[in-house]
C-alpha cells in the first residue's frame, strides 16, 4: 500500500506530468509520471537520491538557460 504525501500536476503542451512524493513499506520515493498520446511513462527516485537528483537537474536547467541565451 502506498500513501501520497505530496502531489503536484503540470500540463506542458500535450503532455501531462504528475509529480508525487509517496511512501510505502520500503520507504519514501518521488514518482514522476508523464502521460502523452495515450501512453504513460514513470520514473521513480528513492528519497535517498533526491538531493543528488535535484542538484543534477538544477545543473542541466542552468546550462540549458545559458545555451538558450546564445
Amino acid at each position: 500500500m502506498e500513501n501520497i504525501i505530496s502531489s503536484r500536476e503540470l500540463q506542458v503542451e500535450r503532455k501531462h506530468f504528475a509529480i508525487e512524493y509517496r511512501q510505502n513499506e520500503r520507504g519514501n520515493f518521488l514518482r514522476i509520471t508523464e502521460e502523452a498520446h495515450g501512453r504513460r511513462n514513470t520514473v521513480i527516485i528513492p528519497s535517498t537520491g533526491l538531493a543528488e537528483f535535484h542538484a543534477l537537474l538544477s545543473d542541466v536547467i542552468r546550462e540549458s538557460a545559458v545555451i538558450s541565451e546564445g
